[in-house]
């Protein structure tokens, strides 16, 4: 099983570049370095050019079509690629994710959708999909679909997918970007990243500010 690397590149204390890779091996791909405020650190970093939600129509954990732009419009979205064969970075962080949710009150609760968006198509069906993520939380919504596809929402987002390979041994490991996108109820644009390492602390803290469409 390999160990996930997280690497996070501040240039000039203005960008960060979101190469994270996570729960693979080689080095990534270079990705659209994504502007950010000077001087911030974790746990959410506000972006200064904030980004549009992906246009994805991908397959969800019922089998069924799912429009990521018109099912979340308006609507405070934590987007997070991964994939359920992924040994540390991607169980942890929907776990956060689910803990820090689950200290919101229902009606904050039911203003938030989270999204994982598998990085891993060709083994998260959505029956695999749907079983890991109601490990964590029932409501989370899980997409599948075409690889390329995936990876260009990925791209535009900054965030790396690569396809994942098969080792001798039967694991499954893939190189993905390790960061959650908070995208705003306001504009649906992401205006505040999460990397590697954010606590449910931290979202607890963050996420009544998100809700409401600020910038913790």
């Amino acid at each position: 099983m390999r160990s996930t690397r997280t690497l996070v590149a501040l240039a000039a204390a203005v960008l960060l570049t979101a190469g994270l890779a996570a729960c693979g091996s080689g080095e990534p791909e270079s990705t659209p370095a994504v502007e950010i405020s000077g001087g911030q650190t974790k746990p959410g970093t506000v972006l200064d050019d904030p980004k549009p939600k992906p246009a994805l129509v991908l397959t969800d954990t019922k089998g069924k079509p799912y429009d990521l732009l018109k099912e979340t419009a308006g609507t405070t979205t934590l987007l997070f690629f991964g994939y359920t064969h992924c040994p540390d970075v991607c169980p942890t962080t929907m776990s956060d994710i689910a803990l820090a949710k689950q200290r919101l009150p229902k009606a904050e609760q039911d203003k938030l959708r989270v999204v994982f968006v598998t990085t891993d198509p060709e083994h998260d069906t959505p029956k695999r999909l749907g079983e890991w993520l109601a490990a964590q939380d029932g409501d989370f919504i899980g997409l599948t679909g075409d690889f390329a596809a995936i990876q260009e929402a990925g791209r535009g987002v900054g965030v790396l997918v690569e396809k994942a390979e098969v080792d001798k041994d039967g694991t499954i490991s893939a190189d993905h970007g390790a960061q959650v996108l908070a995208f705003s109820p306001k504009d649906d644009k992401a205006h505040v990243i999460y990397t590697a390492g954010t606590t449910a602390e931290d979202y607890a803290k963050d996420l009544p500010v998100l809700i409401e469409g600020g910038t913790p």
